[in-house]
C-alpha cells in the first residue's frame, strides 16, 4: 500500500519523495490518518480500506477545498493528491501543526474571514455543481432558484427520507417539508458559498492564523454556517464579534437557526443514532408546533 502511495506522490511532486518519518495520528473505523515526512516536507494522509466508497468522498473533499480557495479569504490545507492503490483509497493534504481554535485574536480573525467568504461571489442560485458528502452521507445539491424550496427538499426532506428507509419516522415527510418551506418562504438570502460542516472540530489554529478543513460546500444561506458553529460545543465569542463586524446577522436569525441545525441533527441520526434520535424528535415537534 505505502509503496503505491509514495510512488504516486513522487509523480505528483515531480521529484522523489524519500520517506523518513511516518506517524499514525488516529484511527476512525476503516480510515487511518498519518503524518508522513521527508527531509524537506511533511504531508497529512487519509487512508481508507473502503476503496470504492471512500474515494468519492476524498474527491469531493478535494474539490470543496479548491472551491473555498478561490475566494482567497480562508486558510485551508492545500490538497496535494487523491488516488487509490489495489487495497486502499487515499487523500494527501498539506500538513499543518494545529491546535484548537481558542485564541481570541485568531477567533476574531476567523469570524472576519468567514464573513468575507459569505460576501464573495455572484452566484444567483442555490446548490452546487455536483453532489457531495456531509459526513458519510450523500448531500444532494441540484440548483434551485428559491432558497426555501432547496433547503426544505434537499436538506430536510432528503435526511427524513434516508431515515424513513431505515424504519425511523419522526413525522409525515411531505407535510413537514411543506412546513419548512413555508417557514422560510419570506426569507430571501443572497446565495453564499458555505463551508457546510462548520463545527469547532473543523477549525483550528496553526499558531499564526486560523484554518478550516473538511468542508461540505454549497451555495446557500450564510446563516446555515453560523447556526452550525453553535452546535457541538460552539466557537469563542470573539468569532461572532469578528463575523458581525463585517457582516451583521439579521435579527430573525435566532428564529431560523434551530431550523437550519435540524439538518445536521438529522444527519447525525442517520450516521450515529443514539441520543440524536431524541434530539431530532424534540426539534421536529417544536418546528411543527410553531408552524401550526
Amino acid at each position: 500500500m505505502w509503496q503505491g502511495i509514495l510512488q504516486q506522490l513522487s509523480e505528483t511532486l515531480k521529484r522523489e519523495f524519500n520517506l523518513i518519518d511516518k506517524q499514525k495520528i488516529r484511527q476512525e473505523g476503516s480510515s487511518s490518518y498519518y503524518m508522513i515526512g521527508s527531509q524537506a516536507e511533511k504531508f497529512f494522509v487519509k487512508i481508507s480500506e473502503d476503496v470504492h466508497e471512500a474515494l468519492p468522498r476524498f474527491v469531493c473533499e478535494t474539490d470543496n477545498l479548491i472551491a473555498l480557495s478561490h475566494c482567497n479569504h480562508l486558510n485551508i490545507p492545500k490538497p496535494v493528491l487523491v488516488g487509490k492503490t489495489k487495497s486502499h483509497s487515499f487523500l494527501i493534504l498539506e500538513y499543518l501543526h494545529i491546535k484548537p481554535l481558542e485564541d481570541s485574536r485568531h477567533s476574531f480573525q476567523f469570524g472576519e474571514q468567514l464573513a468575507k467568504l459569505h460576501s464573495w461571489g455572484e452566484q444567483k442560485e442555490f446548490g452546487f455543481d455536483q453532489d457531495n458528502f456531509i459526513g458519510m452521507q450523500i448531500q444532494p445539491n441540484p440548483w434551485h432558484k428559491h432558497w426555501h424550496t432547496f433547503f426544505a427538499e434537499q436538506r430536510i426532506g432528503w435526511q427524513l427520507q434516508l431515515l424513513h428507509e431505515k424504519g425511523i419516522v419522526f413525522v409525515d415527510i411531505d407535510k413537514f417539508v411543506a412546513q419548512v418551506s413555508s417557514a422560510l418562504s419570506h426569507h430571501h438570502p443572497k446565495p453564499s458559498l458555505l463551508h457546510g460542516d462548520l463545527w469547532h472540530g473543523n477549525a483550528a489554529d496553526n499558531g499564526n492564523s486560523p484554518y478550516c478543513y473538511d468542508p461540505a460546500c454549497y451555495w446557500g444561506d450564510r446563516e446555515c454556517d453560523i447556526a452550525m458553529t453553535e452546535l457541538f460545543g460552539g466557537f469563542e465569542p470573539e468569532f461572532y464579534q469578528g463575523y458581525e463586524s463585517i457582516l451583521p446577522l439579521d435579527f430573525a436569525y435566532e428564529e431560523r437557526k434551530h431550523l437550519y441545525n435540524l439538518y445536521h441533527i438529522l444527519n447525525h441520526c442517520n450516521c450515529f443514532g443514539g441520543h440524536y434520535l431524541t434530539d431530532a424528535q424534540k426539534l421536529v415537534d417544536r418546528i411543527s408546533s410553531e408552524a401550526e
